[in-house]
């Protein structure tokens, strides 16, 4: 597959996830925002056009051209074991995945790069728009992770197409506003991580911020002992953001790219 072709199928389940997601919220939203769309969409959306921006210009290959590239030499351990195609594709989804939770547990833990990523946390409400709210340094750090980890690993190129695919839709998904059934919940996050799930995630509590880390699948979480079923203030109680960054003037493209050389007040990080 050329890259090409792999960023027209991102851009296509991109879209349309993005449009149901968005649909899904305006008609049945899970929660009451506090700051509201109109107050928050433009600077989420002037950071991921910089962030796409960002790629394009100084990754322009991304991960699937360095999966091609290493499987035309045999680079990576995958690539070097008699392994079915089959094997190599679920084995390669499963250790992006991995890689991805372990990096997000490293952001929170090490507090320079918490300082870059803490700007996707300090939105004050979470919603489809919130799932493409990273820093372009997080961004571009991240996307040297995956590529060291798919030479590393001899990730397929189409792994990392689905994976990237995923994980895009995924992020739109788990950080929108809306509700699964009340049946259906609890038994899809054994299997994806839901909204109320992801939730915790963005409290305001450190202890809550510092649990639930999976995008794709929920269950790194449950073996590594991250996972917490649920807010302590109740869904509806819950307060979503960083105590240190709620000034609605913190919402514009310029306040969201210079938050990490800004000092924060909040003494617990």
């Amino acid at each position: 597959m050329s890259p090409t072709a792999e960023l027209t199928i991102r851009i296509a389940c991109a879209v349309t996830v993005f449009a149901i997601m968005a649909l899904w919220e305006a008609t049945a939203p899970r929660r009451r925002m506090v700051a509201g769309r109109r107050a928050r969409w433009p600077g989420n959306f002037g950071i991921f056009l910089i962030d796409i921006v960002a790629v394009r210009l100084l990754v322009p290959t991304a991960a699937v051209g360095v999966a091609l590239v290493a499987a035309e030499r045999g680079w990576g351990l995958l690539h070097n074991l008699p392994l079915p195609v089959w094997v190599q594709f679920v084995a390669g989804f499963l250790a992006l995945d991995l890689i991805i939770y372990l990096q997000h547990r490293v952001f929170h833990a090490v507090p320079v790069l918490w300082r870059v990523h803490r700007m996707h946390h300090a939105d004050v409400d979470v919603d489809v728009t919130t799932g493409n709210r990273f820093h372009p340094i997080e961004i571009l750090l991240s996307m040297a992770i995956k590529i060291a980890a798919v030479v590393a690993l001899g990730v397929p190129a189409v792994a990392v197409v689905a994976f990237e695919v995923v994980l895009n839709a995924s992020s739109m998904f788990n950080h929108s506003n809306v509700a699964l059934p009340a049946r259906l919940e609890p038994l899809a996050r054994w299997l994806i991580v839901t909204p109320q799930m992801h939730q915790v995630h963005h409290s305001v509590e450190r202890e809550e911020t510092d649990s639930n880390f999976g995008f794709n699948l929920p269950w790194w979480d449950r073996l590594f002992r991250t996972y917490r079923a649920a807010p302590k203030a109740g869904e509806e109680g819950v307060v979503i953001g960083l105590t240190e960054f709620r000034d609605p003037r913190e919402r514009g493209v310029i306040s969201l790219l210079t938050q990490p050389f800004r000092n924060a007040r909040d003494p617990a990080r």
